[in-house]
């Protein structure tokens, strides 16, 4: 096995050993879980308000009641909380809380480490 590809498989199951005390299981359950993720990322480092309801419409393959349940399960576990807008106090914007985003940014930079 190269040393690459070890690196690799060593990361994989340090991620697998964190799940219970991170976001690595709950964002990898399935592929939507891990697109919300993305969806919410993507909003925050481009500085672009994602509504809720954005966030479900955008959801492929996933049911309106399905994206809130999982909307709200990240919100539950500190992954994610909601902001008011100043315009409309019924839409809500999903953000990425400080401490998921330094999870975030870590779980990128070992990534950027790996290679083949």
């Amino acid at each position: 096995m190269t040393k690459t590809t070890k690196d690799l498989l060593e990361f994989w199951e340090d991620q697998m050993k964190l799940s219970h005390t991170s976001s690595n299981y709950f964002f990898r359950k399935s592929p939507s879980h891990y697109h919300m993720m993305l969806l919410v990322m993507h909003a925050f480092k481009y500085k672009e308000n994602l509504t809720v309801e954005e966030l479900k419409t955008k959801l492929f393959k996933t049911s309106r009641p399905k994206s809130a349940l999982m909307i709200n399960e990240a919100c539950e576990k500190g992954f994610f909380y909601l902001e008011k807008t100043s315009g409309d106090q019924r839409k809500k914007h999903i953000k990425p809380s400080d401490a998921f985003i330094e999870e975030f940014n870590q779980y990128l930079a070992t990534l950027k480490n790996l290679s083949f």
